[in-house]
């Protein structure tokens, strides 16, 4: 694409630029190679998605042409779109999204909607706990939707935490989130009503495996569940039962095939009548 775009002498238009860029990304191996060319697009020119499908005659001036090529090589690198354009939405909510956490996923919604479903009084002042935050998605979609909880994300990355406190301030959520540094629930003495959790849960030996977006770009420790998959669940389950409150609930994400192994543990630990949830794809992704 530097080549082409070097030997121009005119403006490239909208149709010209889009239809270069799907092209190399189609050649990296993008899937939605279009939509994520008109969605840098959009993000390099500062207009929405209408405009840059409404004006395909538009032409882009010499620092909207080499911006958009700089974030189509990025991509093409295959560094996920959601770290290139800074953001990326969960429950309808934008959160900002860095190298240092996991990008946000569809399927990590399931949790959200499984604790909403057992908060019958949203009115009540829950309490929440959120192991593992990242980004703080789970923690502050929940209190989107709680409006008299409030809740502490934890994380062992001082940069993750630094990204949830972002997305609290700019959701306008920070004076009912607060984030520490810690292990699990190693910080915690007091009681939660709820307790969520996203742990590492790829065996180790599969890491390798898995889409360059994940495998080259995520934070490896929000990944790696170890030998099995299931180290995280052995570490921050016992804690959980210590802190979980009467009556209250913990809900956790698991991987494909996992959800029977992290239901018998969390029995084993005393957190009784477990069930588990599926995601849009029939996976069983949350285990209550």
């Amino acid at each position: 694409m530097t080549q082409v775009a070097a030997e121009r002498a005119d403006p490239l238009t909208v149709a010209a630029a889009l239809h270069t860029a799907a092209g190399a990304l189609r050649q990296a191996g993008i899937p939605s190679a279009r939509l994520e060319a008109r969605l840098l697009l959009c993000h390099v020119l500062g207009i929405d998605m209408a405009m840059a499908i409404g004006h395909p005659e538009r032409r882009l001036d010499a620092a909207g042409q080499v911006g958009f090529e700089a974030l189509v090589l990025e991509r093409s690198r295959r560094r996920p779109l959601a770290q290139i354009l800074g953001e990326r939405e969960f429950w309808s909510l934008r959160f900002h999204v860095t190298s240092d956490v996991l990008v946000p996923r569809p399927e990590s919604e399931t949790l959200v909607e499984a604790v909403l479903d057992r908060v019958r009084d949203r009115s009540r002042p829950v309490r929440i706990v959120d192991l593992g935050t990242g980004s703080g998605c789970l923690l502050l979609a929940l209190l989107s939707e709680l409006p008299a909880a409030s809740g502490v994300g934890v994380d062992r990355s001082w940069p993750a935490l630094r990204v949830a406190q972002d997305n609290a301030n700019r959701l306008g959520l920070a004076r009912r989130a607060q984030f520490v540094q810690g292990d699990w629930t190693a910080p915690f003495t007091g009681r939660f009503d709820v307790i969520v959790a996203n742990p590492p849960y790829i065996p180790t030996d599969v890491l390798a495996t898995l889409e360059p977006e994940v495998a080259r770009y995520e934070p490896r420790q929000a990944l790696d569940g170890g030998a099995d998959g299931l180290a995280a669940y052995r570490a921050l389950i016992p804690g959980s039962a210590a802190i979980l409150g009467d009556h209250g609930m913990v809900a956790v994400e698991v991987g494909a095939g996992q959800a029977e192994a992290v239901a018998v543990l969390m029995r084993d630990h005393g957190l009784t009548g477990t069930a588990t949830r599926a995601d849009l794809a029939g996976v069983p992704r949350c285990v209550t």
